[in-house]
């Protein structure tokens, strides 16, 4: 077998036990041989301001490396007023500055959001995708991946407890690696 792609996961939500984040260490957990999983901080990234291109801050350079070097990324988020959490915006900001340097353009991506209500923030899912569609990234359409109820979602182990929703979500990854075999740049 060759090697695993690298997804790059990005966490909407800063809280360092946050669901959105325990979800994300699930899904790495879940995932086919041919994805590795793996969370790219975004917590130190400032918010971005083209004045300080000129000297990128070390945060942005180190961010905009790794994602460059990433196979794809996931974008997991949880939904704050029915939209994306401010954190995950700027680091798609932080990303595609400047335009010519765009490190989203053509790079795999997907989408999962969650959230303790029923629609499993549906409308950051969304807004997300909007994003996406703006710096160029082709993401995954089907399945797409809104959990619900996510405060009741883990075993006492940090696995997904239950058999419905890790059966989606073992789906979910393999439809994304999938999509990456399609659509990734060599």
């Amino acid at each position: 077998m060759s090697e695993p792609y690298d997804v790059a996961a990005i966490v909407g939500s800063l809280r360092r036990g946050s669901f959105t984040r325990r979800l994300v260490l699930a899904l790495s957990e879940l995932a086919p041989p041919t994805l590795k999983i793996s969370i790219v901080e975004i917590r130190e990234l400032s918010m971005y301001d083209a004045d300080d291109e000129a000297a990128a801050p070390a945060p942005w350079v180190n961010f905009r490396n790794r994602i460059k070097g990433a196979d794809a990324v996931l974008f997991a988020t949880t939904e704050y007023n029915r939209s994306i959490p401010g954190a995950l915006k700027n680091a798609i900001d932080v990303g595609s500055r400047p335009k010519a340097a765009n490190i989203w353009d053509g790079k795999p991506a997907a989408i999962v959001s969650c959230s303790p209500g029923a629609l499993g923030a549906f409308g950051a899912n969304q807004h997300v995708r909007q994003c996406l569609l703006s710096v160029n990234m082709p993401t995954l359409q089907q399945p797409e991946a809104y959990i619900a109820h996510v405060d009741k979602l883990f075993d006492s182990s940090g696995a997904i407890a239950n058999p419905g929703t890790r059966e989606f979500c073992g789906k979910f990854l393999e439809a994304f690696a999938q999509w990456i075999g399609k659509t990734r740049r060599v």
